[in-house]
């Protein structure tokens, strides 16, 4: 199975390393850590789009929380593996991205899928932490890195 890199529906990537504290006892990854694999892709894809997650919530009084998760597991990543995240976006809402993401081992020949997963986060109010719109500018600047 080949990495997406140049797929059109992969609209970020970002790399990683495997470290002892990311492993379980055997030196496998511990599965839940590939929840803050792709937290720290989908952070890094919202940088890279020009949206800064402190300064939205100082500016807007809003910030994403994660509302849904499932994950498939392929195969074990490994202390030292090193690992590209990809980031896609599958919907738009007006308060809601649904994103596709996947974890991938390269580095020593053919990309290998680690795992997949489905997540959606949602704009709440800092308030109330209550579903709101998605701010304008930060909507176009999503509706732009899709595009790109």
């Amino acid at each position: 199975m080949s990495l997406p890199l140049s797929d059109p529906h992969t609209d970020f990537s970002w790399r990683i390393r495997v470290y002892y504290e990311d492993t379980d006892a055997g030196g496998v990854v511990f599965y839940a850590n590939y929840l803050k694999f792709f937290e720290r892709a989908r952070t890094e894809w919202l940088r890279a789009a020009g949206i800064g997650q402190h300064a939205l919530e100082q500016s807007d009084g809003a910030i994403f929380i994660v509302k849904s998760t499932s994950i498939d597991y392929h195969a074990p990543a490994k202390l030292d593996d090193e690992l590209q995240l990809t980031v896609v976006v599958e919907r738009l809402g007006r308060a809601g991205v649904d994103f596709v993401q996947q974890a991938w081992r390269i580095g020593d020949g053919e990309p290998v899928l680690m795992c997949t997963g489905r997540i959606t986060v949602v704009c709440v109010g800092t308030d109330t932490f209550r579903p709101r719109g998605i701010p304008r500018q930060v909507l176009e600047n999503i509706k732009a890195a899709v595009k790109a």
